[in-house]
């Protein structure tokens, strides 16, 4: 362990170029990384088989070192450490050096850890509604906000993204509007409420639709939009504009055809659509292990290229497309914050400390990524018809 701890330490030192990190090991401050000054933050290493851990199996070791207790974080943020490791790309810098990569994989060859279960995979939306009441709004909107400043509440950014996302497809009066993976039914309530449309939504998760339903039948709408508990492959009828946020990403990539074929057929001829997806920025879709095993098994990120490929093969043309990752920065930070405010209230039987700290970790990883990563949310609004008016300036 103790050559995995001498290679981590080398492994700062030659390729952080731009912030000081504070290790203490063996109750004594170490600094790494050619910053200069004092620590950006500074990590305690409680065991010393975090090195091997993160040397051998990287953001999933580093992860699952975190639930274990073997690593805290003494000061600053856990997100700003793995900020600075995202933004000096230490995966690509380390693969790129061959001294350095014989090292680590001379560590991963001797390591003999044995891989913890994996107690804390399960569906994802199987979780229970008290967890994602801990950090969400009172929209349960579970989605990228939107940041008109950047003092915006978490309400605020969820307003602001419903509102973007109807300007976007030029909602009006009495228009049909399709949701798909609608959640709580939140955008349909907004649209409703604010431009007068009709609408369904349908999603696949039965306490969304009887929630969401509750929902529209108090806001006094039930006359006007509706959930529904099915699936994007039942998708028909006509309409007028139709959205979805956050479901692409879910979908097998066999299932992307079948995906835009059905929005292309359920369309008007003059109808526009907009999808919003968690998408990778980089010429090859490299999946997290970490977020693979514990957050989101089987999920994937979507590649402008190919929602664009999807677009043209179905002769739906592209008015605008919009990378709001920046904007998830302040959102992932509010949900942080109120997780840790809230996961007193959860039920220890139910969420143990080591779940705890997993979802925590999942969350410091949506902030730094949403700063210095290659990964994407992409906003892509097209239309049926090529020649229909455009305005001039986008919303």
């Amino acid at each position: 362990m103790a050559v995995a701890r001498e290679v981590f330490k080398d492994i700062l030192d030659r390729f952080v170029t731009d912030a000081t990190i504070g290790l203490i090991v063996d109750g004594k401050l170490i600094k790494a990384g050619v910053g200069g000054g004092e620590p950006e933050v500074t990590l305690r290493i409680n065991r010393d088989r975090f090195f091997d851990r993160v040397l051998s199996q990287g953001n999933l070791g580093f992860g699952e070192a975190f639930m274990d207790g073997d690593v805290s974080v003494e000061q600053g943020e856990l997100y700003d450490f793995l900020t600075v490791l995202l933004r000096n790309r230490l995966d690509q810098r380390i693969k790129g050096d061959l001294r350095t990569a014989l090292k680590v994989v001379r560590v991963q060859l001797a390591n003999k850890l044995t891989r913890r279960q994996w107690r804390y995979v399960q569906h994802h939306y199987d979780l229970g509604d008290d967890l994602f009441e801990s950090f969400l709004d009172d929209s349960m909107m579970y989605s990228c906000g939107y940041a008109a400043s950047p003092e915006n509440t978490l309400e605020e950014l969820q307003r602001n993204k419903l509102e973007r996302l109807c300007r976007k497809l030029e909602l009006k009066e009495g228009e049909a509007l399709l949701d798909i993976g609608c959640g709580f039914g939140g955008l349909l309530i907004h649209a409703a409420q604010h431009y007068g449309v009709r609408g369904v939504g349908i999603t696949n998760s039965e306490r969304h639709a009887v929630l969401g339903n509750q929902r529209i039948a108090e806001a006094g709408l039930s006359n006007r939009i509706r959930l529904e508990l099915r699936d994007h492959t039942t998708i028909g009828g006509r309409f007028d504009k139709i959205v979805s946020v956050g479901m692409m990403e879910h979908l097998p990539r066999k299932e992307y055809p079948r995906y835009f074929s059905l929005i292309q057929k359920a369309l008007t001829p003059q109808g526009m659509g907009l999808v919003h997806a968690v998408g990778a920025n980089a010429p090859s879709n490299e999946h997290d292990p970490f977020i693979q095993r514990y957050i989101f098994p089987g999920s994937g990120q979507v590649k402008l290229s190919e929602v664009a490929t999807h677009l043209e093969q179905q002769r739906l043309a592209i008015r605008d497309v919009e990378n709001i990752i920046r904007h998830y920065f302040y959102t992932a930070r509010h949900w942080l914050t109120r997780f840790r405010q809230n996961q007193h209230r959860l039920d220890p039987k139910r969420y143990d400390a080591v779940f705890m700290r997993m979802w925590e970790y999942y969350l410091h990883c949506c902030v730094a990524a949403a700063v210095a990563s290659d990964a994407a949310v992409y906003q892509v609004l097209f239309m049926k018809d090529y020649t229909a008016p455009m305005p001039l300036q986008r919303v």
